[in-house]
């Protein structure tokens, strides 16, 4: 029987779209909820898939087609013979003979000479091969019929980068789920090292006004595909939390030109990094990675502290190594000519490798708070935003404080919330009385 798929209703307000990609091709099968199309909406990219199992007929869309909601854009045949199936009518009384054997075969077929040599050998009667007009659905076409899956689980395989017919379901005849999409990536994890993801095609701009393309710079790349490998690897949460620095700002004025003559400045940075190195030893896990191929966790003995430098060029991160154990001082003058070689681009590649934690500042710039991205395979980075003077209630009155916002975001494979909130608020404790450093 011959049946029309049409687009059905998406959601509220949407009346109409635009085919971004046609899915399936005329004489495909297909099961019930195979994708037969993308559309574009003005809310999103949706999947539109079929109700009925049969064989593709006639495809009316092609890409770029403006459609609207309850247009046909395909018709499938829900009739089709099951190759597996065997004739209804099967001779059990004659033997056929040599010359009507081989009419009977495939055009293809190299066996006859075996099947006539089973049926001598033996009493029984072998029914005769199935008509050629059934073997025709049985010819290989040259693409892959469409995995047992549903949109969802589609969509979520071709944002990990994985091949949906290459993933392997609990039982013969089941359907692929997101548990087997994502137990698929575990497995190749090992091998692959990163999964590429098939960036969406986008549409076309210059239908809406004048348009011109640039070529990414380098670095620009570069950070791109960094961050959004960790996006994809990383399971993010951030913790937030505020530092009272009042005392902190009596300290970088006392000390300000001492730190000025020996070629250094005396920066909240700096500070935040010392204290950071110190975090660090006392909650080991912060200064990990995880290695899911090997069920294990990487401890590292080193504190190599990477610091978010703004250049015209694009974002970098040099890495200042062994901060645990230089003074405010060091690494106040390490991060001067750190920066300052960073947008020089005379930083060396392998000063831009190995950290093991990342601080972020933006407070130079603005801002209340944000969430920055874990770098892979690190499992931690400190934003740092703007300080701004507040009224605290103190001793039974309102006293000015100056109030740093930090925002630590994490690895949730290997961190946990309250791990976290202990290890920010033992960074905000000892930046506000630093001799909390000294406690433990």
């Amino acid at each position: 029987m011959l049946k029309e798929i049409k687009i059905p209703e998406i959601s509220e307000n949407v009346e109409s779209g635009t085919v971004v990609a046609v899915l399936v091709e005329t004489g495909q099968i297909v099961d019930v909820d195979d994708s037969i199309i993308e559309l574009e909406t003005d809310k999103a990219v949706v999947e539109i898939p079929t109700p009925y199992k049969g064989k593709i007929t006639e495809i009316l869309v092609k890409e770029g087609d403006e459609v609207n909601i309850g247009a046909v854009i395909a018709r499938v045949e829900t009739e089709v013979v099951d190759v597996d199936e065997e004739p209804e009518e099967v001779p059990t009384a004659e033997v056929p003979e040599d010359k009507e054997m081989e009419e009977a075969e495939p055009e293809t077929a190299p066996q006859a000479e075996p099947v006539k040599e089973a049926v001598e050998a033996t009493p029984k009667v072998q029914p005769p091969p199935p008509p050629k007009e059934i073997q025709k659905v049985e010819e290989p076409t040259p693409k892959r019929a469409p995995a047992p899956a549903s949109p969802s689980v589609r969509r979520l395989a071709r944002e990990l980068g994985v091949d949906i017919h290459a993933v392997q379901v609990g039982e013969p005849g089941d359907r692929i789920t997101e548990a087997d999409v994502k137990a698929h990536v575990k497995e190749m994890r090992p091998a692959a090292g990163r999964i590429s993801v098939h960036e969406p095609v986008l549409p076309d701009f210059s239908r809406w006004g004048e348009v011109e393309g640039v070529d990414l710079p380098t670095i620009r790349r570069i950070t791109a595909d960094s961050v959004a490998t960790s996006w994809r690897t990383v399971p993010h949460v951030t913790q937030f939390d505020r530092a009272d620095i009042t005392s902190l700002q009596e300290f970088m004025r006392k000390h300000s030109d001492r730190v000025a003559r020996a070629g250094g400045k005396l920066t909240v940075t700096a500070v935040l990094m010392k204290v950071c190195a110190q975090a660090l030893r006392k909650f080991p896990h912060f200064n990990a990675s995880i290695d899911p191929a090997n069920n294990k966790l990487i401890l590292k003995h080193y504190v190599h502290i990477g610091l978010m430098v703004d250049t015209p060029h694009g974002l970098l991160a040099p890495v200042v190594r062994d901060a645990e154990s230089k003074s405010i001082t060091d690494l106040a003058l390490e991060i001067v000519d750190l920066a300052e070689r960073t947008r020089k681009r005379k930083v060396k590649p392998d000063e831009l490798e190995g950290g093991t934690f990342s601080i972020s500042n933006q407070g130079g710039i603005g801002g209340t708070n944000f969430t920055p991205i874990v770098l892979w395979p690190q499992v931690a980075i400190l934003g740092v935003s703007r300080s701004a003077t507040e009224p605290r209630f103190i001793e039974g009155e309102f006293r000015p404080r100056m109030i740093l916002p930090l925002s630590l975001s994490y690895d949730h494979r290997i961190i946990d919330g309250a791990d976290a909130a202990r290890f920010l608020r033992w960074v905000c404790e000892s930046l506000a009385y630093p001799l909390t450093m000294h406690l433990d």
